[in-house]
Order: C-alpha cells, then sequence, then structure tokens
C-alpha cells in the first residue's frame, strides 16, 4: 500500500491510498460542522500505449476495493474530530 500526505493545493486530495492499479482519493470538504470527507475510487490500466482511469471495476477488483474502502475509513477516522462521528 502507498499512500500521500495532504497538501497545500485545495484541488489535490487530502490522502491518497494506492494499491496495484486502484487508487482511493480522500478529499477533506470544509462545511459549518466541521471537515466532512468523502472518497472516489478508480482504477487505470493501459489501453495500447496510452493509460486510462475507470471508475468501473471487475469481480477480481472488488475484494482489494473493499480493503482499500476500509483503508480510507481507518484514514478519515484517524483524523482530528473525526473519532467518533457517524
Amino acid at each position: 500500500m502507498n499512500s500521500k500526505p495532504a497538501t497545500e493545493n485545495t484541488n489535490r486530495p487530502a490522502h491518497e491510498i494506492r494499491h496495484g492499479g486502484i487508487k482511493a482519493a480522500i478529499w477533506a470538504n470544509q462545511t459549518e460542522k466541521g471537515t466532512r470527507y468523502n472518497v472516489t475510487f478508480e482504477r487505470s490500466y493501459k489501453d495500447g500505449e496510452t493509460w486510462k482511469s475507470t471508475q468501473s471495476f471487475g469481480r477480481d477488483d472488488l475484494l482489494l476495493l473493499s480493503l482499500m474502502s476500509q483503508w480510507a475509513f481507518e484514514w478519515i477516522a484517524g483524523q482530528p474530530g473525526n473519532g467518533n462521528r457517524a
């Protein structure tokens, strides 16, 4: 598992988790109630010589997608103020 820390740029995810060709991007959204997080997933693949990405996953991707979802949940839960938020 590879992961990146948050950056200063607001157009970038607060955190990324990558494993193989699958990436989870965790986005921080500031609201009146504090920071809320959303997660997007994408799969990279090569079409000829060109790299492309999709938000479609095959059967063989689902267990890894499930595990990455857990890692994203754990990262979000570990952020200040997110320990017991439902």
